[in-house]
């Protein structure tokens, strides 16, 4: 039974999918994928990782290792694209719009399942994409599950008898050009969003994600942000933001304003070492180098190609939160910098969101959030609770209060201002995306 509050007049028929699906040779080309999208990664941040490729074997090792720790059945799905004329002699050609889309799924208990869609091609699926982001990130319009659900028997249809057969219980979306800045959780199946059957999460390639299992439940957060910018809009609930996550939900510390400094962020993690990192502050994810891109702290801007001067990764934080950031949706090196956001700012997984949601939307999911992660499995799976308990009007602003479900927070006088609201419209909650690990 779905949770979905949308009407079933909004719902339109399934499109049809070409009958002749055809399973295909499938080793090493799991490994050849990744390893292309490892290249994309590479190139765009401008270095040579020298990591290894991870083989098959490795990739279904990893993903049986998951699920022995969390009892969660993961699946790495990844979708790309395959030329319809390639010769033999031609090991490495560009992109082309009528490339077929390409499917294959790798799980711990079975062979890997590769599946080409004769007839959708690039062009296509790309334009569908663009179709759902303009749809889902237009709160003031009636939503139109068309293009979400189009996608959906695209991208996942072909191959959901094999996620139920195997009890597939979340997952990992590894995605060609075009298609890392979907609003995943968004997918509609005609019944209900995927979310309300899977965790989801974003991969660069596996390869380059630090897949090792840590419970954070009893990790401290760092949260740092700022309500006011001089260049850019406030987000007046920030205070209250930083405030419930670290005082009131979990143990932690935190800056703001004029106290939201690189340096203030170095010193307290090198005096002790947060394993959770929450930035209530701008992000932008722009077309263009990695220096064009950046993430605002109180009094500068850090571009993308200096992430790693944050020392984040000595020793790794388990988990970063970028809670309003935006990236320009369908551009190429955006989508880059944001699906390698993890892996840039050597994190092992990263919470970004892809446009900015309303500063209200924002703290209803992260509350949320951060309530369902002292229970949940994996990370995936607090990320999806949180946005059920929005899908389902759990969580809302009522009575100059923000209630989540399982508990209510009084908002400030400054907050005053936001109306009673129900959060239920994929703007509010599907641009939150959980990148890199999603365990």
């Amino acid at each position: 039974m779905s949770d979905s509050p949308f009407p079933p007049e909004n719902v339109s028929p399934k499109p049809e999918l070409p009958n002749n699906l055809q399973p295909v040779e499938v080793d090493p080309v799991v490994a050849q994928i990744d390893e292309g999208f490892t290249t994309q990664f590479e190139q765009y941040f401008g270095e040579d990782t020298g990591i290894p490729i991870k083989s098959l074997d490795e990739g279904r090792e990893i993903l049986q290792e998951i699920a022995e720790a969390t009892g969660v059945k993961p699946a790495l799905l990844y979708i790309t694209f395959f030329p319809t004329s390639l010769k033999a002699s031609q090991s490495n050609i560009l992109p082309q719009p009528d490339d077929e889309l390409e499917l294959v799924l790798v799980t711990a208990d079975s062979k890997p399942i590769r599946r080409r869609i004769p007839g959708i091609t690039r062009r296509q699926v790309l334009n569908q994409a663009g179709l759902f982001r303009r749809n889902v990130t237009n709160v003031n319009q009636r939503l139109n599950l068309a293009p979400a659900q189009k996608l959906y028997q695209w991208l996942v249809a072909p191959i959901e008898a094999d996620l139920q057969a195997q009890e597939i219980n979340n997952l990992v979306f590894l995605m060609d050009s075009g298609l890392r800045s979907l609003p995943i959780a968004a997918l509609h199946d005609g019944t209900g969003f995927i979310v309300e059957n899977y965790s989801v999460g974003l991969m660069p390639s596996l390869s380059l994600t630090d897949t090792r299992y840590v419970n954070v439940t009893e990790l401290e957060v760092l949260g740092m942000g700022a309500n006011t910018f001089k260049e850019q809009e406030p987000l007046p609930a920030v205070t209250l933001e930083l405030d419930v996550i670290t005082s009131q939900l979990w143990s932690g510390k935190s800056f703001l304003n004029d106290d939201f400094t690189i340096d203030n962020l170095k010193k307290t993690r090198s005096n002790k070492p947060f394993g959770i990192v929450h930035l209530a502050t701008h992000g932008e994810f722009r077309p263009g180098k990695p220096n064009n891109s950046y993430i605002q702290f109180g009094n500068t801007k850090l571009g993308l190609d200096k992430l790693r001067e944050l020392g984040l990764n000595k020793p790794a934080v388990e988990l970063l939160v970028l809670s309003a950031c935006r990236t320009a949706l369908g551009d190429e090196e955006a989508e880059l910098g944001f699906a390698g956001l993890a892996l840039q700012a050597g994190v092992k997984s990263a919470l970004g969101s892809l446009w900015y949601v309303s500063d209200e939307g924002t703290m209803g999911l992260m509350t949320s959030f951060y309530e369902q992660l002292k229970t949940a499995p994996i990370k995936a799976e607090a990320v999806r609770q949180a946005q059920l308990a929005m899908i389902r009007g759990d969580v809302r602003l009522e009575g100059g209060q923000l209630i989540t479900g399982n508990s209510s927070f009084p908002l400030s006088p400054e907050l005053q201002k936001f109306r009673d609201r129900e959060l239920t419209h994929p703007y509010y909650w599907s641009a939150f995306t959980m990148i890199g690990n999603p365990w």
